[in-house]
């Protein structure tokens, strides 16, 4: 920082307010230090920063199975945000969500010194674990939990469900067919909820849900069974891997979609728009919880938890070439 401060004419708690963007800095004064730090290609020293302040500038995230859309892209969200607030994180990505490797996970992140921590906490059995947060310590979750002493993030996964009903009871359909994710899995829960929910509201009936794991092959083969079956005009798969299953299921046993079977997804993943037919889909916006996780959770680090938080974020609908009026 001396050498900086030399380059640049100015004194080191100059040079410290610029890197700390202080705003009672002359404009062209931070100019001439950012120059300078340029040129000298100078790098903050973190840890002596983190002796001084007494804060890592390092975030934990606790995750499961990335190989999924919705838990990579929240990953993904919660890492560019915290990159733009000038914070690290550190990642622990779990095969099983049970409230012992969460607990494991957590105590492992604590170890390190985090600031705080967000838990992506898509299933029940998660949510339970954090109940054994450490005493104090910044926490937000991403879905998985209702206790009242834990901020928490979300999209409304029932909004989302109804979203998908509704659009296809006003295309003129009786009733609507759903795949559902697993057991245990909070989007599961909220996805099944709305779409009951929409039926129910609609007078109408409520077909008995077939059950998928969120993978292509569960929606396949329950796209095999809605072919054989008489009535099926409509279907919501509760993630797009499942309604690409349920697509190629029926192309195979020569249902035309959307002209027989109009199918609807959820998530909205980067293919789902060159899916054959394009996939009408509930569109959830990742990068928006990422920025309010760590928006929570930097007030808490900054100011404590003086009042816990449950920001839920509004999905959107993207309508495209899967679903259609009835003939």
């Amino acid at each position: 920082m001396a050498d900086v401060a030399k380059e640049a004419g100015v004194s080191h708690q100059t040079v410290s307010r610029v890197l700390n963007d202080h705003p009672n800095v002359r404009a062209d004064t931070r100019a001439r230090v950012e120059a300078a730090i340029t040129r000298l290609g100078y790098r903050r020293n973190l840890v002596a920063r983190a002796l001084v302040t007494k804060r890592s500038r390092t975030l934990g995230v606790v995750s499961f199975d990335t190989t999924l859309y919705g838990p990579a892209s929240t990953i993904y969200g919660i890492e560019q945000a915290a990159r733009d607030a000038g914070y690290f994180v550190s990642i622990v990505s779990l095969k099983s969500l049970d409230a012992a490797s969460v607990r494991d996970a957590i105590d492992y992140l604590a170890e390190q010194g985090v600031d705080g921590v967000v838990v992506v906490a898509p299933q029940r059995s998660a949510g339970r674990a954090l109940e054994s947060l450490p005493v104090g310590m910044p926490a937000v979750a991403v879905e998985g939990t209702h206790r009242a002493d834990v901020s928490v993030v979300c999209i409304d996964q029932i909004e989302g469900a109804r979203l998908a009903t509704r659009h296809l009871l006003e295309q003129g359909h009786e009733t609507v067919w759903h795949v559902s994710g697993p057991a245990d899995w909070l989007e599961t829960e909220g996805r099944l909820e709305g779409w009951r929910s929409a039926l129910e509201e609609a007078g109408r009936p409520v077909p008995e849900p077939l059950a998928g794991d969120w993978s292509p092959r569960a929606g396949y083969e329950a796209g095999m069974s809605l072919a054989s079956m008489d009535g099926v005009t409509a279907v919501f798969a509760a993630n797009d891997q499942m309604a690409l299953g349920v697509l190629r299921a029926l192309s195979e046993k020569g249902v035309r979609v959307p002209d027989q079977i109009s199918v609807v997804g959820f998530d909205d993943i980067p293919e789902s728009e060159f899916f054959s037919p394009p996939l009408t889909t509930v569109r959830q916006d990742f990068d928006v919880v990422g920025r309010h996780c760590i928006e929570v959770l930097l007030r808490q680090i900054d100011v404590g938890p003086t009042a816990y938080e449950r920001l839920v974020v509004r999905p959107s609908f993207v309508v495209r070439s899967s679903t259609a009026a009835t003939r």
